[in-house]
């Protein structure tokens, strides 16, 4: 038997093995692609590097920052990098139709933030009173979203201008209505303009993509699956701490990746993200941030399809996995009511 003096030297030697960090596993490098500039929008993941969350996982995370002249999408599949934030369901419907082997393991936002802004004092008080209105859309936005509003809720295309993501005919035009994210273009217009655009959230008339999804590569799923799930997992307590606990060093984070973001803005778009349940609502109420499901999928599925959006002949099926979410990740982490 060891006497007291030997248990208490071995355990004092323990003690500082354990706190070692040359003793402690090495951190798996990650390198995760956003699809745009930092900005409120992907604070969950700031948030998570910010406050330690991907190192408790046994991470070592760079997120790789996006904009107009970056396309992390294609790093992805190139193995250039690990995790990218796609915006939508349809990118994930295209990749399986391309043969891309990617896949989504999460989704970040239960709602898109897209929504189409009118003037407050020209009678538009419901979804289908833009009908009476010039619509600015993005070209993109024309293939996709559009082309289900006028499928299900019968809009002329005669009526659609291009958007330039140039807020000024829209400003300059009281019949005329723009596209935007919630999250920012109505801050821009209150400060340009000083009066709140009336705001029609697509999500909320039907338009149930999921967005901000977390992407990877099939390989990765098969031969890493503990890898993909911590990523997850940290992910999702991210966005929790990020919406309800302390931001500040997710933010300054942030802001250091793009110099040109304000803590206004940052304010705002925070605010809206959980005015209008862009993050936790629906699903991630018993089933944690980043729920899917697969009801969802082929109900969104069905409608792109109805809309000559994607070919019915998509296995849209391999476009995602259940196997990391809806273990209520984080559940503990939302205020009580």
């Amino acid at each position: 038997m060891l006497d007291h003096i030997t248990r208490t030297c071995l355990a004092g030697v323990f003690a500082v093995a354990a706190a070692s960090p040359s003793m402690a596993q090495p951190l798996d490098k990650v390198s995760f692609g956003a699809n745009w500039v930092a900005q409120a929008e992907h604070g969950g993941f700031y948030q998570a590097l910010a406050d330690g969350t991907y190192r408790k996982y046994g991470l070592d995370v760079t997120i790789v920052p996006g904009g107009p002249n970056v396309n992390n999408r294609i790093l992805l599949p190139a193995g250039k990098i690990d995790f990218f934030m796609s915006a939508n369901s349809l990118q994930s419907f295209d990749a399986v139709e391309q043969n891309v082997p990617t896949i989504a393991v999460a989704a970040m936002f239960q709602k898109d933030p897209q929504v189409l802004l009118a003037h407050p004092d020209q009678g538009i008080e419901k979804f289908e009173d833009l009908k009476k209105l010039t619509l600015l859309v993005s070209k993109e936005g024309v293939g996709t979203y559009f082309q289900w509003m006028k499928k299900d809720f019968g809009f002329d295309e005669k009526k659609v201008k291009p958007y330039t993501f140039n807020p000024q005919p829209f400003l300059a035009d009281k019949k005329v209505a723009m596209q935007g994210y919630v999250t920012s273009e109505p801050y821009a217009i209150e400060q340009a303009a000083k009066f709140k655009p009336k705001i029609f959230l697509l999500a909320d008339q039907g338009f149930n993509t999921y967005s901000t999804l977390i992407e990877t590569r099939r390989d990765v799923v098969e031969k890493k699956p503990d890898l993909v799930q911590r990523f997850v997992d940290a992910s999702v307590t991210g966005w929790y701490n990020y919406l309800y606990g302390d931001n500040k060093a997710a933010n300054a984070l942030i802001r250091k990746h793009n110099p040109e973001m304000t803590d206004a803005l940052l304010a705002y778009s925070v605010a809206t993200m959980k005015q209008f349940g862009i993050v936790d609502s629906g699903d991630t109420l018993k089933l944690g941030v980043g729920a899917m499901s697969d009801a969802r999928m082929k109900d969104f599925f069905d409608k792109m399809v109805r809309a000559g959006v994607v070919k019915p002949s998509i296995d849209y099926k391999k476009s995602y996995t259940l196997k990391f979410v809806n273990k209520g990740t984080g559940l503990d982490l939302r205020p009580k009511q």
